[in-house]
């Protein structure tokens, strides 16, 4: 299981105190969220507030309304400074929680898919090149406000930021959280958007839909059977937009649910919280993991 520090246990929704070297008043800025690796922090500043995480200019709502991610190996001091429209600056230093990663061993994986060939090389690049392009879309959007829900229950398999080893060999950390469930099972919308990618074939992924929430953040699902919309549908909050599959680098069906704020991968489990129990028995397959 991944653990995270008692005191960094925070909700979106709920102003935390895990921040220092604050040079603002208190009332003119809100925070709230987890700062932790893999995190989400949702603020609110004055009106023609510009932001700056880490250096990096943030995208603010007319309203001053904004939302940072940590990713998964981020940690120590983040500076998040602020430049209000008379150009006085400010600032506030945010502690990113340092949390434990679990190692999860998975066999069966065919040796196709652990040593590609030549083409199957050339299809990765083409598919990377697929999600590169969407992962920077930077849209005007405010779904990213609304709260976030589970796109299916069931057993989760898998956790975000564990270090997997297939068939013996370490690659690289997954990236979001497996849900079992048997093919063909409804995955719904976990929030609004824009969906920005659907691929029904790519080599690690499978059946591939990511879909725009807004000022950078977006959500992924991977290994579908089927994809129930297509590139540049809106689509809202509790739709069904796909089914689970087990395409791709799997050991059986299940939903990948991933989560980025531009190229830092989020944990959608914070975002979220407990899985509810199953709806009902079909949801309680208890396979599936993924790449």
């Amino acid at each position: 299981m991944l653990r995270l520090p008692s005191t960094l246990l925070l909700i979106a929704g709920i102003a935390f105190t895990g921040l220092v070297a604050a040079t603002e008043p208190e009332e003119s800025i809100e925070l709230r969220g987890n700062p932790v690796q893999g995190g989400l922090l949702f603020g609110t500043a004055p009106a023609q507030t510009h932001v700056f995480w880490g250096g990096r200019p943030v995208r603010v709502t007319e309203n001053g309304e904004f939302v940072l991610g940590m990713g998964r190996d981020n940690k120590g001091l983040m500076v998040l400074r602020f430049e209000g429209p008379d150009g006085e600056q400010r600032q506030r230093v945010v502690e990113i929680g340092k949390r434990d990663y679990d190692i999860q061993s998975i066999s069966g994986i065919s040796s196709k898919i652990m040593n590609p060939s030549e083409d199957d090389l050339q299809r990765i690049r083409r598919d990377s090149a697929y999600i590169g392009k969407a992962r920077k879309v930077d849209s005007s959007r405010t779904d990213f406000l609304t709260a976030f829900d589970w796109p299916l229950y069931g057993p989760i398999t898998g956790v975000f930021g564990s270090q997997r080893v297939y068939n013996g060999v370490p690659k690289r950390p997954h990236f979001g959280v497996d849900i079992a469930a048997p093919t063909g099972t409804a995955a719904r919308a976990p929030a609004g958007g824009k969906v920005i990618l659907a691929h029904d074939d790519m080599f690690y992924s499978g059946g591939t839909l990511m879909i725009d929430h807004g000022y950078g953040l977006s959500s992924s699902f991977l290994h579908l059977s089927r994809i129930l919309v297509k590139e540049g549908d809106e689509v809202r909050r509790g739709q069904v937009v796909a089914e689970v599959g087990a395409t791709g680098r799997v050991t059986g069906a299940h939903l990948d649910w991933r989560m980025n704020w531009y190229d830092q991968r989020i944990d959608p489990q914070l975002l979220v919280g407990p899985m509810p129990a199953p709806a009902d028995e079909e949801q309680t397959n208890t396979g599936g993991m993924n790449d």
